[in-house]
């Protein structure tokens, strides 16, 4: 039988958060819908207090090693993966800050092609002394997947390649292009405090059309990062089968996606690049249905600060897109409090442009929950202690 029962909290709630403390296996099942970097730290604390939060990434990272890794293999991007699962891997175990360091290296950009592959053939050989610090039987599995990379990589190009993004390459190429299986083996050997997973396991990018009628494909184009940022506010954002074609494909979530997103306690879209790491995560088809028939709380912690994303978005404009695309599978029957019900803000320290018009946020049915989320050591930005204990507090 299943209740619906009206509560009180506390934010932070110092009670609740001791319980968490102690028993973290036991910890609730916080999902974030997220890419990038911008929650990584996050994800560490969150470590302290629960072992169940769940992080469905976005696939679609077309920049750096994964543009290459991409173009090479015909896969998605597995960047985001593979740092996520480093941020809630246990560093306290043996052989896990090896492992760390490992998957966090990257090839020289400025050696010459025989130094690389000179490197990469040392690791190989287990002869590297990133990989010989790393414990048996751990340091087997990694060489392994080292010789399955190099049975299949041909020309591809090693200069500035991420070496945790090879190896689990290799094993998505080793398991049938099946990823489930791979994050499962890295979840067991770094003893991961959580749950990974892509939104969708196809190739595809991001396609956007901009105020000034522009378009632009690729994710590594909107963000700021690695190309100039966007001249323009983004109007429109779904889904490309090709970085040189902008029609827009329709994908689907599996039914294990579902399922996932309906065993949340709570739902969050959190803080990263608006765009490309939240709201890309809610473009496949399935994902708002799913977080509709969840009746669990779902809040919405937005950036303080500049996003090169939201130029000429105020905090209400985001709230209003967030809503379309979150009620997009189905707008006449996906109500407002079935996808939103929060908004987590410190109208004191954080930068939130165009301020919190509670007035307007109101009178969607959305309340605002406004506390301190801002430090003195992370301003402008949230601190990811006090965001995981104000979510923690939620559940």
């Amino acid at each position: 039988m299943r209740i619906k029962i009206k509560r009180e909290v506390r934010v932070p709630d110092p009670i609740k958060l001791e319980r968490y403390r102690r028993t973290p296996d036991l910890g609730p099942r916080i999902l974030f819908f997220s890419g990038g970097t911008a929650l990584k730290k996050t994800s560490t604390v969150l470590t302290q207090y629960t072992h169940n939060s769940i992080h469905v990434i976005t696939p679609f990272d077309s920049g750096g090693s994964s543009a290459v890794i991409r173009s090479q293999f015909n896969m998605f991007g597995i960047g985001d993966i593979r740092n996520r699962l480093m941020a809630l891997a246990d560093q306290s175990v043996l052989g896990n800050p090896e492992i760390y360091k490992l998957f966090a290296y990257r090839l020289p950009k400025n050696a010459d092609d025989d130094e690389l592959r000179a490197e990469f053939e040392e690791m190989m050989a287990c002869k590297h002394p990133l990989v010989r610090d790393i414990p048996a039987p751990m340091r087997k599995i990694i060489r392994t997947h080292f010789i399955q990379f190099a049975d299949v990589m041909e020309d591809f190009n090693l200069r500035g390649a991420s070496i945790g993004n090879i190896i689990l390459t290799a094993g998505y190429i080793n398991n049938r292009r099946h990823i489930d299986p791979v994050i499962y083996i890295f979840s067991k050997l770094v003893e991961v405090r959580g749950i990974v997973r892509p939104t969708v396991n196809r190739d595809i990018h991001l396609a956007a059309e901009l105020e000034d009628g522009t378009f632009v494909v690729g994710q590594h184009l909107l963000t700021g990062k690695e190309a100039s940022p966007i001249g323009s506010g983004i109007k429109k954002l779904w889904l490309a089968k090709e970085l040189d074609d902008s029609t827009p494909c329709t994908v689907k979530i599996r039914n294990k996606m579902s399922k996932l997103i309906c065993s949340a306690e709570l739902i969050c879209y959190p803080l990263g690049s608006f765009y490309s790491s939240v709201v890309a995560n809610l473009l496949p088809e399935g994902i708002g249905k799913a977080i509709s028939e969840n009746r669990c709380p779902k809040i919405f912690t937005p950036n303080t600060g500049t996003d090169p994303e939201l130029k000429g978005h105020s905090l209400t404009d985001q709230i209003h897109k967030l809503l379309y695309y979150l009620r997009k599978d189905d707008p006449y029957n996906i109500a407002i409090s079935d996808v939103l019900n929060f908004i987590l803000v410190d109208s004191v320290n954080g930068i939130y442009p165009g301020g919190i018009d509670k007035r307007e946020i109101n009178k969607l049915g959305i309340r605002v929950i406004d506390c301190e989320l801002v430090s003195e050591e992370s301003t402008p930005y949230l601190d990811p202690h006090l965001l995981s204990q104000a979510l923690l507090s939620l559940t």
